[in-house]
């Protein structure tokens, strides 16, 4: 019989169970196996270490009510009460069920029943605490990987968004110079079809396109490449300013990158820079005339001392014009502007291309002429300029007429500083409008030693008011009917402390330059009002008031101040005014008069016949008197011109209701003319020069009672 042939082994049924027993003990799964009553009927060891159980807690027969509530003491995780899960666990059919239970101390078991054929059932216990966790990490990880993945995408999206969005072009490119990414805004700025450029383009190609766009710089390709070659391999960041053929003018900032790659970014600064040159211009241009300002002449005149020398000179030519005011008051502003412009283009016409033509303000001009070889050039083109500026101008269909007055300083003799030399031919400009306008001078050394005693004189002449050196002279006007004084004309005298008395005609036209005029004029009112208050009441009071005066808010005030503080009656005083008066803001000045003339106050047109629109005037204003100037009455005996013109005037005045005072009759001859003509009125010399109010006082006034007291203000 063979080993084939024989039967096998067949365990015995007691060792059968062993082995299956010790198999279960042996799992890795705590099993239970139960009647159909639910007690234990085998329970392994796998189960009782799983739970921390002994031997007797699982003994065969134990309910597995009991078991459940081992668990729960264990703190097993339930939703419901501890009693209502064990009845509803062992109330339950037993039926194939999977269950995954949570503790406390952290461990996650897997419990699963199968029924067996004879109602009980097998319960599985498995620790898969290790196995989640894994689990939970690699889900963990997945949906982190997830989120990193969105966020990149978000990032990448965002990324192109910007750099699409970005007002400046961006460009990357790697070691080689091949492109890694560019936006929209860059290939647009260059003109460059975007289907033309990538990722992995080469610089050079895209230089190619540019070229072929016209977006290119002023110069030729090679130069160009190996430029951008060379900024692109540079180690520093660099920022260039790149004008290129088309007009545009770019800014590229580079930045290299750790990995030698590099980023660009072009920033269209056209409107920027057009921006920047235009306030440059305008800083260093005058805006009426876009001629050269101070601070560009001063720039051009240190450089053309610093470049020409030897035998080549600079002239400075300082121009200033003459009548303008005169265009300004009749035609307007507006006119006067266009008047300035047609100037400047008459002077471009003829000054050389190494000149500079700048504006100082107002109606002055300077003219740098450089070089120069001789001062003769110098003369010819301030000759040329004159002639020029005195041709009449076209303005909105009317005609007007400037002159010009010109001041010459010339490099070295006169200076070889910019300052220096400005101020030198100022002040031959200032000897210029002296010697009669329309003209023009050389700077002369007399001329600053003149300027250095006008100055003098002005400080003199401010401290003069405080120190009591002025004073009043009186001069008679003689009514022609009744042979009586009318009046007095309040004449000022200054008396200085070591020149003595010095005429009017010295310093009152620098009082009138430097603005004293206004509070010596206050004065003058305040101290002639309290002479005429002593004097007889039938005798009034002149005061000349000067266009300075009419220019503030205050005179008004202080006339009526004035007569207040001396109870002059306001008909006592006349106030004189020139034609030049009406010609500054006239509207204003008119209702100045009218409010002066309401009050009672005499309103009298002196020097009457030597301004403009003499007529226009007494028409727009109803005048007291017309005081004819000197000039007619000094040659009316010899010149029958003279002798017509006063007995116009005169006629002119009866016939408007006006006295007409003759001024600076000497003669009786003089006096006999004027009175036949129908003057009624005289004042000079030959009745009476100016006098000190004492002596007038003295002279005419002495017959005349004094008044008690100075009546109480006569004016409201």
């Amino acid at each position: 019989m063979t080993d084939r042939d024989q039967p096998a082994m067949v365990p015995e049924p007691g060792n059968l169970q062993m082995r299956l027993e010790e198999a279960l003990h042996n799992l890795s799964l705590g099993i239970v196996i139960f009647d159909r009553d639910r007690r234990v009927i085998f329970c392994n060891r796998r189960y009782v270490e799983m739970y921390g159980l002994t031997p007797e807690q699982v003994k065969p027969g134990t309910p597995t009510s009991a078991l459940i509530q081992h668990r729960l003491n264990l703190g097993l995780k339930v939703r419901m009460a501890p009693e209502q899960y064990i009845r509803e666990r062992v109330g339950r059919d037993i039926a194939l069920d999977t269950t995954v239970q949570e503790f406390t101390d952290g461990r996650i078991i897997a419990y699963a029943v199968r029924p067996l054929p004879d109602g009980g059932g097998i319960a599985t216990h498995e620790d898969i605490t290790e196995r989640e966790e894994l689990h939970a990490r690699l889900k963990r990880q997945y949906e982190l990987g997830r989120e990193q993945e969105e966020a990149l995408r978000i990032r990448n999206v965002q990324f192109d968004t910007a750099i699409n969005n970005m007002s400046q072009g961006l460009c990357f490119f790697d070691s080689d110079h091949r492109l890694i990414v560019c936006n929209d805004r860059f290939t647009e700025m260059y003109d460059i079809p975007p289907d033309k450029v990538g990722p992995g383009t080469p610089l050079t190609d895209i230089v190619d396109l540019r070229y072929e766009a016209g977006s290119f710089p002023a110069m030729s390709r090679d130069e160009y490449l190996l430029w951008r070659t060379n900024v692109a391999v540079s180690n520093e960041a660099k920022d260039s300013i790149v004008d290129l053929k088309n007009g545009k003018t770019f800014k590229i900032r580079h930045r290299p990158m750790p990995d030698l790659g590099w980023v660009a970014t072009h920033e269209d600064i056209t409107e920027q820079r057009q921006a920047e040159v235009k306030i440059e211009h305008m800083a260093h241009h005058d805006a009426l005339t876009d001629l050269a300002n101070r601070a560009l002449l001063n720039e051009r005149l240190e450089q053309a001392l610093a470049r020409f020398h030897g035998g080549q000179m600079v002239a400075v030519h300082h121009l200033d014009l003459d009548q303008f005011k005169a265009v300004n008051d009749t035609f307007g502003h507006p006119a006067g502007d266009k008047l300035l412009r047609i100037v400047a283009d008459r002077l471009r016409a003829l000054a050389r291309e190494t000149d500079t033509i700048a504006r100082m303000g107002g109606d002055e001009f300077v003219i740098v002429q450089a070089p120069v070889s001789d001062p003769a050039e110098a003369t010819m083109l301030a000759q040329q300029i004159i002639a020029w500026i005195s041709e009449p101008y076209e303005i909105d269909g009317q005609q007007a007429s400037v002159g010009t007055s010109i001041g010459i300083a010339v490099s070295p003799g006169d200076g070889d500083a910019p300052d220096k030399l400005l101020r030198n031919a100022d002040l031959a400009l200032y000897r210029a409008k002296g010697d009669g306008r329309g003209t023009f001078r050389f700077f002369e050394p007399a001329m600053d030693e003149q300027m250095q005693a006008r100055r003098i004189m002005e400080q003199d002449l401010r401290k003069a008011l405080p120190a009591g050196e002025f004073e009043l002279y009186y001069q008679p006007v003689v009514n022609l009917e009744s042979n009586e004084i009318s009046g007095f004309e309040a004449l000022i005298r200054w008396n200085h402390p070591e020149a003595g008395q010095i005429p009017p005609s010295t310093f009152i036209p620098l009082a009138e330059e430097i603005g004293f005029i206004v509070p010596l004029g206050e004065w003058v009112i305040r101290e002639a009002c309290f002479a005429a208050s002593r004097w007889p009441e039938h005798l009034n009071v002149a005061v000349n008031i000067s266009a300075a005066q009419f220019r503030g808010s205050s005179l008004l005030p202080v006339i009526v101040n004035a007569l207040a503080a001396c109870g002059l009656h306001p008909t006592r005083l006349e106030i004189e005014i020139t034609e030049t008066v009406l010609l500054q803001d006239r509207e204003a000045t008119l209702a100045v008069l009218h409010q002066l003339r309401a009050l009672g106050i005499r309103i009298a047109m002196d020097d009457f016949g030597t301004g403009y629109s003499s007529l226009t005037y007494l028409q727009s204003f109803p005048f007291d008197k017309i005081k004819i100037d000197r000039s007619f009455v000094k040659d009316i005996t010899e010149n029958a011109g003279s002798l017509y013109i006063v007995r116009a005037v005169a006629a002119l005045a009866n016939g408007m209701g006006m006295a007409a005072t003759a001024e600076g009759v000497e003669t009786a001859e003089q006096l006999d003319k004027i009175a036949a003509v129908g003057c009624t009125e005289m004042q000079g010399f030959l009745f009476s020069k100016p006098l000190p109010v004492a002596e007038i006082e003295r002279l005419f006034l002495s017959r005349f009672p004094k008044p008690v007291a100075a009546k109480n203000s006569a004016v409201a």
